[in-house]
């Protein structure tokens, strides 16, 4: 086999200032090849919880250590107008965004990615916890990462097979636990930083306030599952299916209250045991492939929600990009607005926007 010349391939990792990206651009950097550390602004208010100053002073030290070069990318705006634009409005709605999926195929392995096969790259590298797999046929597949307790293939399911040709994931098949050893190793500045929390490119927010920014209080009434009024609450957009808490009853049930279900129209929540929010049928829509679209009626494994279970079940097709999603199982909180991602196995097959 013909042994690939790395020193001609050049890669722009993405380094956040957290211990995963530092880990994937040494691990490149060893490797041969010539790595670029690209560190991407999108968010810049403190108030908010965001670290960005910092982060960029970490992959700045980083980028120094390894001896490589440092640019740094501004997105501000456009992550503004395509993912908190479409977080808020989605919150409006009734709906429970992921705006994480939405960071990465748009900003992170979109305009990201668009730049850097336009400015003289080969690839984009980044720290995620997920695997790419290319077969003879030159297609390509998404893996979960080795990792199970940090796998983050349920936020890609929307990259498809041209993106899949154009990045690496180098610690896909590392776990948390090897690549902190990696950077302790080696002195890496980041080896002992915190694991990032929260909103893609933000942080740890307390989400009621956040969406407080925009969205403000709005009295609305709160139903038991009976019709029955029983409470009051402060907008259906700070809720989300399953909530156990920030409404208030004027009844006594015995046993805690969940949210069951929103009327954005109306300004209602709809509250019930917890026996009352376990769903084993659902639809979704703005199905996504990673590769070919599955059969009808396919056998596949679901996961609703990060890091959450997988659950056995069928996927049918309806009409209008819409499809019928059937578990073996009943889990908690399916969530309108909320991923269903699908599973073969360890490859992720693709995914959907829950009704």
């Amino acid at each position: 086999m013909k042994s690939i010349n790395t020193k001609k391939i050049k890669v722009a990792v993405g380094v956040s200032g957290g211990v995963d990206s530092s880990v994937a651009a040494y691990l490149l950097k060893e490797q041969g090849y010539d790595v670029v550390g690209i560190y991407l602004q999108c968010w810049d208010k403190k108030t908010d919880g965001c670290s960005s100053d910092e982060d960029r002073s970490f992959a700045i030290s980083v980028c120094s250590k390894l001896g490589i070069e440092f640019n740094h990318l501004n997105y501000v705006a456009q992550y503004k107008k395509r993912v908190i634009d479409y977080f808020y409005n989605s919150y409006e709605k009734g709906l429970t965004p992921n705006p994480d999926i939405l960071c990465n195929s748009e900003i992170k392995f979109g305009l990201f990615l668009n730049w850097v096969l336009n400015n003289g790259f080969d690839y984009l590298a980044t720290g995620h916890y997920t695997r790419v797999k290319k077969s003879k046929e030159n297609e390509y597949s998404l893996l979960k990462g080795i990792d199970p307790d940090k796998g983050q293939s349920y936020f890609l399911y929307r990259l498809n097979q041209h993106q899949l040709s154009k990045v690496m994931f180098p610690i896909g098949d590392l776990t948390k636990k090897q690549v902190r050893k990696i950077a302790e190793d080696i002195d890496l500045p980041t080896y002992n930083r915190p694991d990032s929390q929260g909103i893609c490119f933000i942080g740890e927010v307390d989400i009621k306030k956040f969406l407080q920014k925009r969205l403000k209080i709005k009295k609305g009434k709160v139903l038991f599952t009976n019709g029955e009024e029983v409470g009051e609450h402060d907008g259906v957009w700070f809720y989300t299916i399953g909530q156990r808490h920030g409404f208030k009853v004027n009844k006594y049930f015995g046993l805690p209250l969940y949210v069951v279900s929103k009327n954005a129209s109306n300004n209602t929540i709809v509250v019930g045991y917890a026996s009352d929010v376990l769903k084993d049928e659902f639809c979704v829509t703005d199905a996504s492939w990673v590769n070919k679209k599955i059969d009808n009626k396919a056998k596949v494994d679901v996961r609703i929600r990060h890091l959450g279970d997988l659950f056995p079940g069928t996927v049918t097709f309806k009409k209008n990009d819409t499809y019928k999603v059937v578990l073996t199982e009943k889990p908690f909180g399916v969530a309108p607005g909320q991923s269903a991602v699908f599973y073969k196995g360890e490859e992720v097959l693709g995914g959907g926007i829950i009704l």
